[in-house]
Parts: structure tokens; C-alpha cells; sequence
């Protein structure tokens, strides 16, 4: 039985959920960018799923009523994690976070903005930067804005970065994620099951840091294509939509061929690692992203620091406008 540590007793309106398993030294940074948020009504619900590197203890010293920790002492993956999370939730927006990524400070304010005023929207994703594991920006990943753009190839992918999500506890509590899972892509299966009954969208805005591994794991990525390969081709099968379901299997080899060929290539030192939908980074975007580093690693436990006043005051009205 999951077990709550800590925790504040007043209703939140967002609720964050962030399974950690081994996270290492990025989860201190994760869990203060969420501290640093401008939008300050939230409930942060941190899930250890049987950790044993001691990045647990690394965050100890972080006392903040709002932080809700459990711990049980098991494994049970991400998944299942995720689902008690929904469970406990007590806001009405849930929102999704990594151990080992960064959310840009204005994040939460303009996803609720958005979300408020947009009743129709389910699920709502932002712009990310791609950053190494030294926090080196590698570029931004480009995301369609619009529902019809997100699930307009179903059989390729639903274009909606994971950790980057915040969408209405009522439908996540409709959905919950599958378990057991698909093999790193609990993410996929949901949106693909739900796509048809939702609405989804996108803020063009980056306001999120995605952490990148240096090293290709080809073996990782070919079990992460076939899984997620039969989620799609269970789900065409279901639906009889056949033609989706060959060109579901045409892009999982012509994946496979492409991780393949990347690997070799960064194995013989031809290239760096190739990252696909991302551009390059602007000189503003990059200055963000530093910005906001800078207060993560020189920052004081004790209070939330007053963020830089280029992030904290942005205007996202621009991005609430219905196209």
C-alpha cells in the first residue's frame, strides 16, 4: 500500500505527478522547476517506484507542504505509477513531469491559461528544448499546434511529448493509462486509444527542457518500435482500418532501418547522435534556457526565488487565440 510521507490538505488546482526511479542528479533540478512556477497552486505528487541509486535522499532537504512523497518500496513501472497518481490527484488539472527533466518557470500559467479558456481542450502539450545530459541545449522539437495536425497520421505517431502534458483529471481518470504497459510507450497506447472521443493541443511555446541521453541505445529503441508497432496494429485490427495498419508496419522498418544505420555512424564516430523533429535553437532560446539553469543551480531551498522577469511575464494570450 502506497504510503503518503508528506503533504498539503488544501485542494490544489493542478495536480503533478512524477514517478521517480533512478533518476540520479537531475531529479533535484526537476523537482525545483517545479517549486519555481509562477502559477503557485499546485500539488507536486512524487512516486518512488523502488529506487536504489539514492537520488530519493539527494532531494530530502526540499520541504514544501505542497510536496505530497509516497513510497512503497516496490517496482511497479511507470504505468502503474502514473494510475495512482490520477487516483490521488486532487486538482483539476493533472500534469505530467520527469525525474530528469525541467519545467520552464511560466509552464503551469500558460497551460491553465490555455485550458480555461479553451473548456473543448482534454490534453495540452508545449514546446520543448532537446538538452543533453550536461544541460546543453541540442535544439527545439517542432510540435503541431492544432487536434486534426496531432492525429493526422495515427499510424506514424500522435505528436504530443509526454512530460509535457497537462490535461483535466476527469479524463485521465476516464482513460487511465494500460497496465501492464507497452514497452516505453504507455504514452502512445493512451493517445491512440483516445484519440477518436478527444481533444488535444499544443502550445508552440517552448517552456520545457527535455533531457537526452548521449549514448543510442539501439536495443532500447527496437524494443520501444516494436511495442510500439503491435499498440497500433491491435488498435487498426480493432478498428479494421487496414491500410493504416500496413503503413503502421512500413514505418516501423523504416525506422529500424534508420536506427540502425544512426547507430553504426555514431559507433564509427561519423556523426553525433541524430535527433529527428528537432531544429536548431534560436539565440533567445538558448538565452531562456540559461536563464532558467541559472536559477535552478544557484538557488536557496528555503524560499522560491523571483524569477527572471523575461520569463515571468509573458503574455500567452497570443497563444489562446483559436486558429
Amino acid at each position: 500500500m502506497v504510503t503518503a510521507i508528506s503533504g498539503d490538505t488544501s485542494v490544489p488546482a493542478v495536480s503533478v505527478a512524477m514517478p521517480i526511479f533512478n533518476n540520479g542528479k537531475p531529479l533535484r533540478e526537476a523537482v525545483l522547476s517545479i517549486l519555481y512556477q509562477t502559477f503557485e497552486d499546485w500539488e507536486l505528487i512524487l512516486i518512488d517506484d523502488g529506487s536504489t541509486d539514492g537520488s530519493v535522499d539527494e532531494i530530502s532537504d526540499i520541504l514544501d507542504p505542497r510536496i505530497r512523497f509516497l513510497r512503497d518500496g516496490t517496482n511497479k513501472g511507470h504505468a502503474a505509477r502514473l494510475n495512482e497518481a490520477i487516483d490521488l490527484a486532487r486538482g483539476g488539472f493533472f500534469a505530467r513531469m520527469d525525474g530528469d527533466d525541467i519545467s520552464y518557470p511560466d509552464r503551469f500559467r500558460c497551460q491553465v491559461e490555455y485550458l480555461h479558456s479553451h473548456p473543448e481542450v482534454d490534453l495540452l502539450g508545449v514546446g520543448a528544448m532537446a538538452i543533453s545530459e550536461e544541460s546543453e541545449a541540442l535544439g527545439v522539437y517542432n510540435f503541431p499546434s492544432q487536434h486534426e495536425q496531432i492525429c493526422a497520421a495515427p499510424w506514424r505517431d500522435i505528436y504530443l511529448m509526454h512530460p509535457t502534458w497537462m490535461g483535466r483529471t476527469e479524463w485521465f481518470r476516464r482513460h487511465h493509462y494500460a497496465v501492464p504497459a507497452s514497452y516505453l510507450c504507455e504514452d502512445r497506447e493512451l493517445l491512440l486509444r483516445s484519440f477518436q472521443s478527444s481533444r488535444f493541443a499544443g502550445l508552440p511555446e517552448t517552456l520545457f527542457a527535455y533531457r537526452i541521453r548521449s549514448r543510442f541505445n539501439w536495443c532500447k529503441a527496437f524494443q520501444t518500435r516494436i511495442a510500439l508497432c503491435k499498440v497500433q496494429c491491435r488498435h487498426f485490427l480493432r478498428n479494421r482500418q487496414y491500410w493504416s495498419l500496413v503503413l503502421a508496419c512500413l514505418m516501423l522498418f523504416g525506422r529500424i532501418a534508420l536506427d540502425l544505420i544512426n547507430a553504426i555512424l555514431q559507433l564509427l564516430r561519423l556523426r553525433n547522435r541524430h535527433l529527428r523533429g528537432v531544429s536548431p535553437a534560436s539565440a533567445d532560446e538558448k538565452s531562456a534556457l540559461l536563464i532558467v539553469l541559472s536559477h535552478l543551480k544557484t538557488s536557496i531551498i528555503s524560499k522560491v526565488l523571483a524569477v527572471d522577469a523575461t520569463l515571468g511575464s509573458r503574455d500567452c494570450s497570443s497563444l489562446h487565440k483559436a486558429e
